[in-house]
This record gives structure tokens, C-alpha cells and sequence, in this order.
């Protein structure tokens, strides 16, 4: 196997087996963005419907970066993921529906089948409950007509789960419940 890295602000690299080079449409190491690209802004919201943060997507040439910044979390990892449907309804935010995935491929970055164009890297966050974190993906983009564009009909969800994804579990990784959400449009 092998690695690819992540770049988490705040934090050491993070170096996750994915099965995959940093040449493929995956994740790659997440560098700062330029004012022309494309820019959405996400208010993430917990389950009790209130601001616990934000996200930032930018397209930069052929992948998007997203900047996480959130607070009010359990400390740990988390899984994170983009969701198929633009709605987040508290509490559980369900509403949300399953991973992005227009490949129609199995959960995970270690699934031999997988993985979900929505599957992140884990969250880590800090003893105090924050977290801010950048991640590269090159299996989306922000370019509207695309089968994997996140500014499709409805825009897409962006989800924070209870537990850390375990990166093979199919639909979810095991990531446990939704504990916040941002839309994306």
C-alpha cells in the first residue's frame, strides 16, 4: 500500500494508507488557494441547530481544498463526509441522506471497492473540543454540470459524525451518529 498525505493545520502531517499515489483522484496534500478559484462557504451547525463553525471548498485546478474550522466537538477523530443531499434537519440530520458517491462505489479508502467520492480523512480534534484542518480531494469539484460537482441540483451536505471512520464499512465507515452539518450549494 501506498501513502498519501494530509495536510491538518494545526497538527503534524497525518499520513493515511489509502492504497493509493498521490498521482491518482484522491487526496493529496491540501496548499493554500488563490483568489479567482471558485469559493463556497459552509455554516456548520450541530444538533441542536446552533453554529458550532464554518467550512470553506475551493476549487483549485483540478481538485478542491477544504478548510474545516469548528468547535464545541468531542475530542478525537471524527469522520467526516460529503453527503448526497443539500439539507441538514436537525436533530439527526438524516435529512442529509447517504454519501456523496455519483461512482457508485463501496465506503472507504481501504474498501477494495470503494471509495465514496464524499470519504475524508478523519477530523482529529483537540483536548479543548476544535479543530481546524485542511483536506485536498480530487475525486470532486465545484464545477457546476459535473456528475461529481458539489453545486449540483440541491447542493450536497457536508457531515461530522460521532466516531472516526474506519475507513473499510460499508455505507459509513462505522463513523456512528451525525453530530453536525453544513450545506453545500
Amino acid at each position: 500500500m501506498k501513502s498519501a498525505q494530509v495536510w491538518m493545520k494545526g497538527t503534524a502531517i497525518c499520513t493515511l494508507l489509502l492504497g493509493l499515489s498521490l498521482q491518482s483522484p484522491a487526496l493529496a496534500l491540501a496548499k493554500d488557494h488563490h483568489a479567482n478559484e471558485p469559493v463556497v462557504n459552509v455554516k456548520l451547525m450541530n444538533t441542536k441547530g446552533e453554529t458550532i463553525g464554518s467550512a470553506t471548498l475551493t476549487q483549485k485546478q483540478d481538485a478542491v481544498v477544504l478548510h474545516v474550522e469548528a468547535s464545541k466537538l468531542t475530542p478525537g477523530e471524527h469522520g467526516i463526509h460529503f453527503h448526497e443531499t443539500g439539507k441538514c434537519d436537525a436533530p439527526d440530520f438524516k435529512t442529509a441522506g447517504a454519501h456523496f458517491n455519483p461512482a457508485v462505489k463501496q465506503h472507504g479508502f481501504n474498501n477494495p471497492k470503494g471509495f465514496h467520492a464524499g470519504d475524508l480523512p478523519n477530523l482529529k480534534v483537540d483536548a479543548g473540543g476544535s479543530v481546524k484542518a485542511d483536506f485536498e480531494t480530487r475525486v470532486v469539484t465545484l464545477m457546476p454540470g459535473k456528475p461529481n460537482s458539489l453545486l449540483k441540483t440541491g447542493g450536497v451536505a457536508l457531515v461530522i459524525h460521532d466516531k472516526a471512520d474506519d475507513y473499510v464499512t460499508d455505507p459509513s465507515g462505522n463513523s456512528g451518529d451525525r453530530i453536525a452539518c453544513g450545506v453545500i450549494q
